[in-house]
């Protein structure tokens, strides 16, 4: 098994969201919204992956994340301690959420990809204290093409 990294992941649709940041940036808190968003009907399908800390493997130019053994099933909530919930063994990653980061108004199409174990993959990034869940909604919700197109055409301008 490879080694972990501390990032959490939800699967939302078909493809896993890996949301990366620094400690305290709203990881667990975006995973659960994800998690709510789908039971109020904003998504289609949202289901826990891992908390805190996630193995990423490389598998036919897909990228495979698993949650770490002893936090299966474990998510943190804030001011509600450690809470046990249903959770997918492993997921294909298609979207990367990068909280605390410096993000761009109108990112250049490379700031909007993150390679990770040689598999490039779309990219949101979202400043410190900024809501993500909104940003990542209409991305999640909108046609795959979105994540690929000029500003102008995915902003309606």
């Amino acid at each position: 098994m490879t080694a972990t990294v501390h990032a959490s992941a939800v699967l939302a649709g078909a493809r896993a969201v890996l949301i990366r940041g620094p400690s305290g940036a709203g990881k667990s808190r975006l995973a659960l919204s994800l998690i709510e968003a789908a039971r109020a009907g904003a998504l289609p399908f949202a289901r826990l992956v891992g908390d805190d800390r996630v193995h990423l493997l490389p598998a036919g130019g897909r990228l495979l994340v698993r949650p770490a053994e002893p936090l299966a099933g474990l998510i943190e909530v804030r001011g509600v301690g450690i809470v046990r919930m249903s959770y997918e063994p492993c997921a294909v990653v298609g979207l990367v959420v990068d909280l605390g980061a410096e993000p761009e108004r109108l990112p250049a199409p490379q700031h909007r990809q993150a390679e990770i174990e040689g598999i490039m993959l779309p990219r949101l990034a979202v400043a410190a204290a900024e809501d993500a869940l909104s940003p990542l909604l209409v991305l999640l919700t909108s046609s795959s093409e979105a994540l690929s197109l000029p500003h102008d055409t995915v902003l309606g301008n």
